[in-house]
Parts: C-alpha cells; structure tokens; sequence
C-alpha cells in the first residue's frame, strides 16, 4: 500500500532488515517488566479526571460536569475496552495483555479499581460538589423535603408531561423479562396484587428524553431541582392502580456496544454498519449498577435474568447514571462557571480592516500559518478556509477527509456549497468512527446526493488523519493550499479540544496531500512523500528512526532530545526506543493525557524520562513529536497517537514544521508544559500519578490553558497598539 522514501521523508538511508535486527538486538537488554497495565493507566486517567471534580478552587458547576464527563468516559470503557477483553476470553482468542498478565486476572484488576473509582465518584458528588451547589444556591433536593403546595405542583407536572410516556412493564408467567436497553436508567418495582395478595415484579423505564432534573419552583432566591427518578418512584402508585407497592429501586445496565465488522466479507460497508448497529444494541450485560439499598430478592433476580456475575455488580450509594449532571452545568451562572474565553482570530487571518473580510489564500501565500484551537478561532481559521475555497471561482477543486463532525456541519454545507458551484469535491468520510458511525453515514448520504465524490476509506483501515487539500488556479498554473490537523473538522468539540492546524501553500506538502488522496480514494500505490509521515506502513518506522537518530547523537555527545504529546502512549516498540533512548543519555519527555505505559524514572532503563499530564478546562489533544537533532529541531503536528491501531491499522499522517517562529511557539509550549512551576500531574515508576498544582508555600502554579489564553490576547492587543 502506501510507502515512504526513507530519503526523500528526511529519515535516513539506513537498510530496513539491519534497523529491524539492531533493534530486536537492543530490545534484549531491557527488563521483562517494563510496561505498566493500559486498562489500569486508562481508569488512573478517569482518576485525574475525577480529581478535578473534586477540586474546590475549580467553579464548582465545572466541578459537576466533570462528574459527567467522568461517569460518560467510564461508560464506553466498559462498553469498548471491558466488553473487548470478556468476547475474547469466551471466544478464546484472549493472549496475555502487555504487561503478561492473564485477561481473567486484568478483569479482576479493573473490577477492583472500578469499583473503587466508582464508590470515590459517588461520594465526590454527594459529600462534596452537591452540598457546594447547595451553597451557591443550586440544590438537587429529595421528595421528602419538599412542603405540601411544592408537591402538590410537582404531582400536576408529573401528570401532564410524564406520566403519558411511562411504560410499566410487567413480569410473570403471560409477561417475559423485558429486553433492558443499555445505559438506560430502570426502576425495579416489587407490588402485591390486592386481589390475590401474591408479589410480582415490574420494571419502568426512566425517559431518556425527559429533563433528569425537574426544576422545582419556589419563592427563595436559588434554585431547586428533583431527580425525575426520584419524581417517578413518588407516583408509582398512579401506575399500578389496585396494586400495593412494596418496593423499588434504580438500576442500571452496560452492555457490549463494540462492533466488529469484517469489511472484506462484504460488499456494502454502509449496509454492514447499519446491520451492525442495530445488533450494537443487543449486546451481552457486561456491568450492573444498583442502588445501596437493593433488596435481596430484587438483586438476585435481575442477577438471574441479565445472566451477570457478583463482579460486574456495583452496588453504589445516592444517584446512578450521574451523566445527568451534564443538564446542571449548562445552568446559566457565570460566576459558577470558568470566565469567559472567546477565541480569537489568529494574527495572520485577522482582516485588513475591522469590518472586512480576510483573505485566507492572500495569508497562507505569504507564509505557513499555524493555528492553535481553541484560543484561537475555528470558525475564521479552518471554517473560513473551506467557505471561502467554496465560493472562490478560482478553486477547481476540494479535497477533505471527515472523521468527526458536527450535527449541522458547516464543513459539511461548504463542501456542498462547492459541490454544488460545479467545482470537483472529494470526501473520505470515516463511517467506521466510534459511536459516531450513524451520523457520518447520514452526512455521507447528504455529500452524494449534492454531488461529492465520497469516500469510505480503506479496507481494513480507519481514515483518522486530518486533511484538507484546496486547488486554485492562480496565473495559469495550479497551487495547492494545505490543511494538516491534529483534530477533528468539528465545529462544536474545537471550542473545547485543544489543537493546532498547520496551513500552507508548500508546493512538497501539496503534492504529499495529492498523492495520499490518490491513494485513498483510487488504487495508487505511493512511494514518495516529502514533508509528511504517514501510517501504516512508515509513521512507526520513521519515528523510530528519529528517536533512535536522537540515541546515537547522545552516544556521540551531541546535543540530544525527545519530546512527544499524545493522548496515549500504548506502543511497546515506540516506548522500547524511549527506553533505549533513555539509557544513551538522552532526555526523554512524555506529555500525555491520558493512558500511558512508560515506566518513568526507572534506574538504568528511564531515569532519563520525564513523564506529565495536564487537564484542564480544555481536552488536550494535540499531538506534537520533537527531536533536537544535533541543534537543527525537526518538529511533527498530526493525528496519531502511539497506540498499536493508530500506528498499524489507521491512516495517519504528521506534518513537519518549518517555520522558526512556529517552531519557537511549539518548543515554548513544551517548556511550559514540562516545568515544574506548572500545574500538572506526574507519573511515578509504579503506576502513580500525584497531582502537583500548588508550590511548596501553598500558592497555586501556574495553569498552562490560561496562560496561553492570555498569551494569545496580549499578541492580539500588540498587534492592535501596532
């Protein structure tokens, strides 16, 4: 398939088979036991996620959506990673993970530490972020605490809006044990028919389209809201007329929502996935939640009808299914919120004067421009870009991959909008994106039907790089306007994702998109790029070979160094040349945000390796790859992270930057991230990670979003004064 020339992509001329043997010769010197566990490290990254919840100098109505975020990130780790590991147990294709240990002893690993987190959620909301909402005037009450009038009311919304949408169903022998959809909040109900006095089971749903806080009128000065289960279990009298209710309790089931498709058995890949996703919500029980106070009697038989071990139980105190707090932290009260931060235009796309329009082709021909979201905008910077190639009748054609986007998309209208101006359109739209996959095939439909030439990748791969390519004529000859990313083209998520896009106007670029494009949407086999590293077959073999380029500089007493920013640094080769690396002299840093398996700090295999991570505000999710090279910096931006798919079975792609300024903000960035004045976490040799955010006199350190927030105002009002 696709194939780099290692001269031509700056990574030297050295034989394939001799780099391979040198490198398994290496790899013999280093421990056994080198790795740390990759499910143990992702549920340690939720922990750092629940720490911020737990913080009492973050606003605290942040503090409940980061209870959210925690609860919705622990969900699809037990529907992908949990649920990925039990089907290759049963179907015997489980091998030991990467740290030896056996897949039924890992599962019992991640029993233990999830119950843990889960037990640390709860409290964190019920001890502490729900009595400080309490405090700024916020207050999610209980039933019982409500007066007569409050209750009164409460009972007439219930009657008007919800009870026409519940759905009791029954269990007995004219009534089987209903299907219990996954992540859906239930009420298990025990009533005795007053008739026959014999008990019977009964379960109801809670409505996922209903509000989960119903807001509670009153006269004071705050605002109060009640659990709409909490609602619904004070009226089930209403649905079972002539019965008495002995009982009820919420409950909550996760089920295995991993798809497998095999693309070559297949003709249509659109109509597997639509098959695949229908089966998705039928997939087996793999984690039941319940309340603290679940009967006996109620516990065993949902135990007994979901077919669910005691291990996969979680018996958890106050509220389940906490992704509700999303609802609260959308409260409007900016004093309980992080202060505004709108993203400014960057200097080089800001307009010629205050009420025009900036030309984004004029900019990119003067230099690359490098944009970092979201302090910087989206909307004036990418979205601009593909608008303005839209409707310029000087662009032939436009070029894009697709992997995530938003509901109503303006990168989407705008590739219609060329489509429709007769200019040539093309879109590798990922329809294999997790958990996005119904989404992206409706927005591949609507791109066909306007007239785009869509894509749906390669076979047996995903198309994760993030590229847009323009084509303008300009003096009778064609330029080639570049977008290399590290995040998605989605509107919403670039307000909270932190990335940096390059543009260029660079002819080698150009011609690097060119051919990949061919490659991804014809049969062309492509040998040569010239400013890009592209996965599968040469990302991985290229950045071994610069870390191991940075191994002998230090061997030879040259200046030396690597820095990296992921989201996941998974790897074993990757982490094994770090290592060697490391054990040469060279200094290693490691910015990640969230699953890692270096052992930092280890004597004699990575005292040389620094390892953080920073969560903030926004998702860092960028990625940058740095080698010091003998003084010359060689810096990459792109998509990948080190982690086995991204590396083997994804198409990803890294761009090179050239400029010096650019090259200044990206090192300086790094500085900032890695010094020990910055708030951050650190990782010890053994797994741990301790959170450092305030110096040794108490005072807070310095927090890297904000900083750069107010890095990007102050170029913005020098430019202004200029």
């Amino acid at each position: 398939m696709m194939e780099h020339d290692a001269l031509d992509a700056g990574l030297g001329d050295a034989d394939d088979d001799d780099f391979d043997e040198a490198v398994e010769a290496e790899d013999d010197q280093l421990p056994d036991h080198r790795y740390l566990d990759r499910e143990l490290s992702w549920l340690a990254f939720n922990q750092r996620v629940l720490e911020l919840a737990e913080d009492p100098t973050v606003p605290v109505l942040e503090r409940a959506n980061f209870l959210a975020i925690f609860a919705s990130n622990l969900d699809e780790f037990f529907m992908v990673r949990v649920a990925g590991l039990k089907r290759r147990i049963v179907t015997g294709l489980a091998v030991p993970t990467n740290v030896g240990r056996a897949p039924l002893d890992v599962l019992t690993d991640i029993s233990d530490e999830a119950h843990r987190l889960q037990l640390r959620h709860a409290a964190a909301w019920t001890e502490k972020v729900r009595p400080a909402l309490a405090e700024a005037g916020i207050e999610v009450v209980t039933w019982d605490s409500l007066d007569d009038d409050t209750a009164a009311r409460l009972t007439e919304y219930f009657q008007r809006n919800v009870f026409p949408v519940l759905m009791p169903l029954a269990v007995d022998p004219a009534h089987p044990f209903p299907y219990i959809s996954g992540l859906s909040l239930n009420l298990a109900i025990r009533i005795r028919n007053a008739r026959t006095g014999r008990q019977e089971f009964a379960r109801l749903k809670v409505p996922p389209m209903l509000p989960r806080f119903v807001e509670v009128a009153g006269d004071g000065p705050g605002v109060r809201y009640l659990p709409l289960e909490e609602l619904i279990s004070n009226h089930l009298g209403d649905l079972f007329p002539g019965m008495e209710v002995l009982d009820h309790h919420a409950f909550r089931l996760t089920r295995n929502e991993d798809m497998t498709i095999e693309e070559d058995e297949t003709e249509n890949l659109i109509q597997a996935l639509e098959a695949e996703l229908l089966r998705r919500r039928f997939g087996p029980p793999i984690r039941l939640e319940i309340t603290e106070d679940m009967d006996d009697v109620t516990r065993a038989l949902l135990l007994s009808e979901l077919d669910i071990t005691e291990q996969e139980v979680y018996r958890l105190p106050g509220s389940l299914d906490l992704r509700g707090l999303f609802d609260l932290s959308r409260i409007d009260r900016p004093d309980l919120h992080y202060p505004p931060h709108v993203p400014k235009t960057a200097l080089a796309f800001q307009p010629p004067e205050q009420n025009g329009r900036a030309d984004l082709f004029r900019a990119i021909r003067k230099g690359d421009v490098l944009v970092h979201h979201p302090y910087e905008s989206f909307a004036t910077s990418v979205q601009a870009f593909l608008e303005q190639a839209a409707r310029d009748p000087h662009v032939l054609a436009i070029k894009q991959t697709l992997y995530r986007t938003s509901g109503d998309s303006p990168i989407v209208q705008a590739l219609i909008d060329a489509a429709e101006a007769g200019k040539q359109v093309l879109a590798l739209v990922e329809v294999k994106a997790r958990f996005d996959e119904a989404n992206n095939i409706v927005w591949a439909r609507k791109l066909e039907k306007a007239g785009v030439h869509v894509v749906y990748g390669l076979v047996g791969l995903k198309t994760h790089c993030k590229l847009a390519l323009v084509i303008r004529e300009e003096e009778g000859r064609l330029r080639h306007y570049s977008h290399v990313g590290t995040g998605n083209y989605n509107p919403k998520t670039s307000r909270i994702y932190e990335d940096f896009g390059l543009f260029t106007v660079d002819d080698q670029v150009g011609r690097d998109l060119t051919r990949l494009f061919n490659e991804l949407s014809g049969y062309a086999i492509e040998k040569k790029f010239k400013r890009l590293l592209v996965a599968p077959l040469h990302l991985r073999k290229g950045l071994l070979r610069h870390i191991e380029k940075e191994r002998q500089n230090a061997l030879a007493g040259k200046p030396s160094g690597v820095r990296i920013k992921v989201n996941s640094m998974v790897d074993e080769q990757i982490i094994d040349a770090l290592y060697r690396a490391s054990q040469a002299g060279v200094r290693v840093e490691v910015w990640v945000r969230g699953i890692c398996s270096i052992k930092p700090g280890v004597p004699g295999m990575s005292e040389n390796i620094t390892v953080r991570s920073i969560l903030g505000r926004y998702l860092e999710h960028s990625r940058i790859f740095s080698f010091a090279n003998d003084g010359d910096p060689q810096i990459f931006i792109g998509s990948a992270d080190m982690m086995h798919r991204n590396l083997d079975r994804r198409v990803e792609a890294l761009v090179r930057v050239i400029d010096e300024n650019q090259l200044r903000e990206l090192t300086t960035l790094f500085d900032l991230a890695m010094d020990d004045g910055t708030s951050s976490w650190h990782l010890g040799s053994e797994g741990e990670w301790t959170r450092r955010s305030v110096d040794a006199d108490g005072a807070p350190l310095v927090d890297l979003q904000e900083h750069t927030m107010a890095l990007v105002q102050r170029k913005r009002r020098a430019r202004t004064a200029r």
